[in-house]
């Protein structure tokens, strides 16, 4: 499986930007896909995941209510629409794939290769 993730990109605060993950071979119903991000001096961070197969969702506290997961199963691609940008989102931004419900980045086995997204003040 890979993971391929786009659409990063400079915004003012307030904007939106809409990021695509992707993947490339089969995904099975049981799989979690996920967004982390991470910040320049700072480690990796959980911001959202989506089952494949249900329209269960889970945010990190800091982007609750502003960002949205979501799937298109037959285009094989993991979407996280980012409303309501602030300066304190920036970082690259990337998707993985796993097979637990979980927010750790080590439950996760593959990794895009990340998109940049900054927010301009």
């Amino acid at each position: 499986v890979q993971l391929q993730a786009y659409g990063g990109g400079l915004v003012q605060a307030g904007g939106s930007l809409r990021l695509s993950c992707a993947a490339s071979g089969r995904i099975f119903s049981s799989a979690v896909m996920a967004w982390f991000r991470q910040a320049p001096g700072k480690e990796r961070e959980f911001v959202a995941l989506t089952r494949w197969s249900r329209d269960s969702t889970l945010y990190a506290g800091s982007v609750q209510g502003r960002f949205t997961i979501s799937r298109d199963k037959a285009e094989n691609t993991v979407y996280l629409q980012m409303n309501s940008l602030k300066p304190d989102d920036t970082g690259v931004y990337y998707c993985a794939r796993g097979s637990q419900w979980a927010t750790q980045r080590d439950e996760y086995v593959y990794w895009g290769q990340g998109t940049q997204v900054t927010v301009s003040s």
